[in-house]
């Protein structure tokens, strides 16, 4: 679930949502001016053998903001967003996508799995992704 604009990270979770202290102590440790990149918060999900989604709803209601998304589409200062339209010569990758689409979106878990089964980096599925104008969502953390 998204934010709207002017809104606290915290209330889109509703106000009876409660904070795991276990993350919120990892996240307090490793957050740097208030914010949290996203691999940390990766790392902090692996280490504590729990969703990325809860450490992404930790860090929503502990106001921290979520940064340097591994898909280039969130988090960069100054434009927010990196990715960059790219065309692909691979059509096995083109079609992965295209094959892997729900409601006309692909999610950030299955761009990070065709990274991993066509050996590419994350953002080159998300540019690909950008090329073909295929929005990617939702986000493994809750971001978008």
């Amino acid at each position: 679930m998204t934010r709207q604009k002017d809104q606290k990270f915290a209330d889109k979770h509703g106000s009876d949502t409660h904070l795991n202290d276990r993350i919120k102590d990892h996240i307090t440790r490793q957050a740097k001016n208030n914010e949290l990149p996203c691999a940390l918060a990766f790392k902090i999900a692996d280490e504590l053998d729990v969703s990325a989604a809860e450490v992404g709803k930790t860090a929503d209601l502990m106001e921290i903001e979520l940064v340097k998304c591994q898909l280039g589409l969130f988090g960069y200062k100054p434009d927010k967003k990196i990715v960059k339209p790219q065309n692909t010569e691979n059509q096995d990758l083109e079609s992965a996508i295209r094959n892997s689409l729900v409601d006309g979106a692909l999610s950030c878990e299955k761009a990070w799995e065709i990274a991993r089964n066509y050996d590419v980096r994350k953002m080159n599925v998300s540019a690909v992704c950008e090329q073909l104008n295929i929005k990617i969502k939702p986000c493994q953390l809750g971001a978008f």
